[in-house]
């Protein structure tokens, strides 16, 4: 339970962090281009690099505060940090099929289904 509470913790501070750094690139660069979406996920996924190896290789990070860093943290700044990981992993292994299905599932998966939320949202609500 106190493992949850961290990682939830941890995910307070991430959505947050993300909100502070979206707004900040709105404000500072402008709406042409979602500046702050791509900081967060270029920031995100530099995090989960650094962390993962460095928790499983290092007894500098506990479990649970790797898991409160990656899961709650990055996990509440970006979830592209996690795919981001998990690709990487995949090719890393010489999985390279596995990696590009893994992008090309992701990508296509997530317009699908913001199309169908959007079409199931408009059906719904639309007068």
């Amino acid at each position: 339970m106190v493992r949850f509470l961290w990682i939830c913790a941890g995910g307070a501070a991430g959505t947050g962090a993300r909100y502070l750094l979206s707004t900040w690139a709105l404000t500072a660069i402008g709406p042409t281009f979602p500046f702050g979406t791509l900081a967060v996920n270029l920031i995100g996924s530099f995090g989960m690099g650094l962390l993962v190896p460095v928790g499983h290789a290092s007894p500098m990070l506990s479990p649970t505060t790797r898991l409160a860093l990656t899961t709650g943290v990055l996990g509440g700044f970006t979830t592209y940090s996690a795919f981001n990981e998990q690709t990487l992993r995949f090719a890393e292994n010489g999985s390279f099929a596995l990696a590009l299905a893994n992008v090309a599932a992701t990508l296509a998966g997530c317009l699908v289904a913001g199309y169908l939320g959007i079409a199931a949202g408009r059906a719904l609500f639309s007068p």
